[in-house]
């Protein structure tokens, strides 16, 4: 039978060549985003290539949103196989004046809402299925920078909820890891999102890293 991936948080970037590597693995996938154009056309593109896909309208900062595409995926295709959390607001800030109100959307964004991801998924139908979610981190993490204050605040929490939560899910039969992407994403480089998406494969299949750093 074939298994599912879900992405959620899918661009023209990394999140389509994260779909596309699970495809091409014999996955079905299913792409999550609020762009029901975008994820249309990621659609015809990936379908186009052999791979089976189909996607939900999500909002990463919406639990309720969430809950809904993942309740609809599971009923339509049953429990999933691998989640995916591939969201972050990634806009520089240097020269924005930035207040509790937008450190607290960009959390919601960043962090809440793959913590939501993954209590979701932290079920025994999940568990049976030795589930894996997979996050999407980053350098300012480790490195932070006052140009991207708020994601790098929330790229350290994000990491410190994998490890904390990592030993938790593991003794449930859940595997939860992280990739760290250590530069700027950006085709034709080191970074193309296509060879940072073969790490994702790579965490998947080999569970014994809580997070491979993409340097």
């Amino acid at each position: 039978m074939k298994k599912t991936a879900v992405i959620v948080g899918v661009g023209p970037g990394l999140g389509k060549e994260i779909a596309r590597k699970f495809g091409t693995m014999d996955f079905r996938v299913i792409l999550l985003a609020r762009n029901e154009t975008a994820l249309e056309a990621y659609q015809r593109e990936l379908m186009g290539q052999g791979i089976e896909t189909f996607y939900e309208i999500a909002d990463a900062a919406d639990p309720v949103s969430l809950k809904k595409a993942f309740d609809e995926i599971t009923q339509r295709f049953g429990m999933a196989d691998v989640v995916i959390y591939n969201v972050g607001i990634t806009t520089p800030d240097a020269a924005t004046r930035i207040d509790m109100e937008t450190l607290i959307e960009r959390y919601r964004v960043d962090v809440a809402g793959a913590y939501h991801c993954i209590r979701l998924l932290d079920t025994e139908a999940f568990a049976q299925k030795n589930g894996a979610i997979l996050i999407t981190g980053g350098k300012l993490a480790m490195q932070p920078h006052y140009a991207f204050l708020p994601l790098s605040m929330d790229k350290a929490a994000l990491r410190a909820m994998v490890y904390a939560m990592h030993p938790v899910l593991k003794e449930k039969g859940i595997f939860l890891g992280m990739v760290a992407v250590m530069g700027g994403i950006a085709p034709g480089t080191h970074f193309a999102p296509e060879m940072i998406a073969e790490k994702y494969w790579e965490l998947y299949e080999d569970r014994t890293q809580i997070e491979i750093q993409y340097d």
